[in-house]
């Protein structure tokens, strides 16, 4: 039961330390609207969409009133259309008809994005997958609302080059059907390994096949009021220092865990999981980088960045998990350069480079999140930077993801500016070296010995 000092202490960390929902997101299953008539799938699809989501933005909008609790997003994710497509489209036009068709569902509701315009292809590629991957650089041009995933690698089924080095292709192809946009389409594009059934957090979003009809997931965030927690206990010892950030992620997530129960019960569909994810924001004093720095750290990048971020990761998740009935998603920290002002100072002041976000993302939350990188970047080298970063999940047996941004016309040193929750970007240079022999290999990477566990 809640007592008075902590009704008091939570929304202190709403009005002073940036506390909010980053997003209720409605899954939604799309098995039961498969059809061969491509035209009557669409019909279903757009159907159960607006049917199930019609009070979501209006419920999410009156729990924030009623409790005093910002909710960021309303979003909606779907099952993986690569699986819902495969009998009615025979071409990658064909698929852009249902992302235009999930863009009209999602503006007819008025979510922010809906996200499942995706393939699942650890293992090989049917031709419905291959088709919607091609399909996806019309898609994300042609669509505001849409986002899509595709998912290369795991720990069980080993990582997929010919995946890889089409998603390499489709990345950079993206960036010039939206060019205009500063390439913006590739915000809205990410590639995973061991992507999550259960993510509310966009663009990675999907409804995985083993849930339920429809549910209710909730990501939260609160780096601002980590960072306010820890400055607390300057010149304390890290027992201090882990014991203060799980107090604060305990009560940060029960704040996401009110939230939800409260969505399911006005909406009538099951929740499902809270992301206790701290997702920061480009806003001033909302950075996982500015924590790492109250930590110890002079900059983000400097010796000592990855052992810091793997105890906040560990702790956020410690604290957390005994918040909530369910915790899933991602959960832990995210280190998206473009959406945090802390990430943006250290690229800047050349402490944080690629290489060392890459190694930061062995023991973070995803992975290689909102950089924006040379616009003539070749596809190969993309290819290359989605291998790796695939490798790191499949050892590792976690998550990990890459949202690269090859940005048209732009260079080294250059800035791009995205807007909203999606902030802006210096212009990161990545590795000139060739990896063009490796990627056109083909085939498929093993899996790791240690994912043999039956």
């Amino acid at each position: 039961m809640l007592n008075l000092f902590e009704v008091i202490e939570t929304n202190n960390m709403i009005e002073h330390e940036r506390l909010d929902v980053r997003t209720i997101t409605m899954g939604i299953s799309l098995l039961d609207c498969c059809d061969s008539d491509l035209n009557k799938l669409n019909e279903k699809i757009y159907e159960k969409i607006t049917k199930y989501a019609s009070k979501l933005v209006e419920t999410g909008e009156s729990i924030a009133r009623d409790f005093g609790v910002p909710i960021v997003n309303k979003r909606i994710s779907v099952t993986p259309i690569g699986l819902i497509g495969g009998c009615a489209c025979k071409s990658p036009k064909d698929f852009v008809t249902i992302a235009k068709t999930l863009d009209r569902a999602a503006n007819k509701v008025g979510v922010n994005f809906i996200g499942g315009y995706s393939a699942l292809v650890s293992k090989g590629m049917t031709a419905a997958d291959e088709n919607l991957i091609r399909s996806i650089p019309e898609a994300l041009a042609c669509t505001e609302r849409v986002c899509s995933s595709v998912n290369v690698a795991s720990t069980r089924t080993g990582l997929n080059m010919d995946a890889v080095r089409l998603m390499g292709e489709v990345v950079l192809e993206t960036a010039k059907a939206t060019s205009k946009q500063d390439s913006l389409g590739c915000a809205k594009l990410v590639v995973f390994c061991n992507a999550p059934d259960d993510n509310p957090f966009m663009a990675g979003a999907f409804h995985g096949v083993t849930e339920e009809d429809a549910i209710i997931n909730v990501g939260v965030s609160g780096p601002g009021v980590v960072k306010v927690a820890l400055e607390k206990t300057r010149g304390e010892n890290f027992e201090v220092l882990c014991e203060t950030i799980k107090k604060t992620a305990f009560k940060i997530t029960r704040v996401g865990q009110l939230v939800a129960q409260e969505a399911s019960k006005r909406l009538g569909i099951p929740f499902g999981i809270i992301d206790l994810s701290l997702a920061p924001t480009p806003a001033v004093g909302d950075s996982v980088a500015e924590i790492l720095e109250e930590i110890g750290l002079e900059r983000v990048g400097a010796p000592g960045t990855t052992a810091a971020l793997a105890m906040l990761n560990d702790q956020v998740k410690k604290g957390g998990v005994m918040a909530s009935s369910y915790v899933g998603g991602l959960s832990g920290a995210f280190i998206p350069v473009s959406e945090d002002q802390g990430m943006i100072d250290a690229v800047t002041a050349q402490a944080l480079t690629i290489e060392k976000l890459e190694a930061m993302t062995c023991v973070c939350s995803v992975g290689l999140d909102m950089i924006a990188i040379p616009g003539d970047t070749s596809a190969s080298t993309i290819s290359g930077i989605i291998a790796d970063e695939a490798a790191i999940g499949m050892i590792n047996q976690k998550t990990t993801a890459v949202r690269v941004i090859p940005v048209i016309g732009k260079k080294v040193g250059d800035t791009v500016e995205f807007g909203g929750l999606l902030g802006y970007a210096p212009v990161m240079p990545v590795n000139r070296f060739s990896c063009e022999k490796f990627v056109n290999r083909g085939g498929r990477i093993p899996a790791p010995i240690h994912s043999f566990k039956n």
